[in-house]
């Protein structure tokens, strides 16, 4: 796994086996951050099951102001810190907790990104539970936000009515959806 662009480009994670986890392959990464390039920069972002930190890592590099990097798996929050060190990264959050609780923490403290990336476990609920917390809190979103959805699911995002599809791309059986306030 690696970063492809920005100031890291080229630098090798650690994580790709992860138990429990599945990360987002070159070729996807490298695509949806082309969909997202505006958004990037001087954004803040969420990586709400962060895993070996590969999101919120290119985000980083591509000029993300800051970066939350949530994951319940004790091991991928050894693995993320691991790759925050090697890099030499000092603006990211990083943090052992499950999604709900951290939604929960976000919304109390009043924080909002510009970016939310969900890429949960695929064959649970996990994505809907965070779509439908962030859709009640549409605040976490910032005014121009975007929310990212990977999932092998053919999810009705219409029930979320404070968010809109904007951009989707299927690679093979993973689906790519980009989200905002509408």
């Amino acid at each position: 796994m690696k970063i492809i662009s920005g100031k890291y480009k080229g630098r090798t994670l650690k994580g790709f086996n992860i138990n429990g986890t599945r990360p987002t392959m070159d070729r996807v990464k490298e695509s949806v951050f082309a969909m997202i390039q505006d958004y990037i920069k001087d954004s803040t972002v969420l990586d709400l099951f962060s895993g070996s930190g590969n999101l919120a890592i290119e985000a980083i590099s591509n000029n993300a102001k800051k970066a939350y990097l949530i994951d319940k798996n004790k091991d991928a929050i050894n693995i993320i810190k691991d790759n925050i060190k090697m890099l030499n990264i000092d603006n990211t959050i990083i943090e052992k907790t499950d999604a709900k609780n951290a939604l929960d923490s976000f919304i109390k403290d009043n924080v909002t990104f510009d970016i939310i990336f969900l890429d949960p476990p695929y064959d649970t609920n996990l994505l809907d539970d965070a779509l439908t917390k962030i859709n009640h809190n549409i605040n976490l979103l910032s005014n121009n936000g975007i929310i990212v959805c990977e999932t092998t699911l053919d999810i009705n995002y219409s029930k979320y009515d404070n968010l809109i599809v904007f951009k989707t791309k299927k690679y093979g059986e993973k689906i790519v959806s980009i989200l905002r306030k509408i």
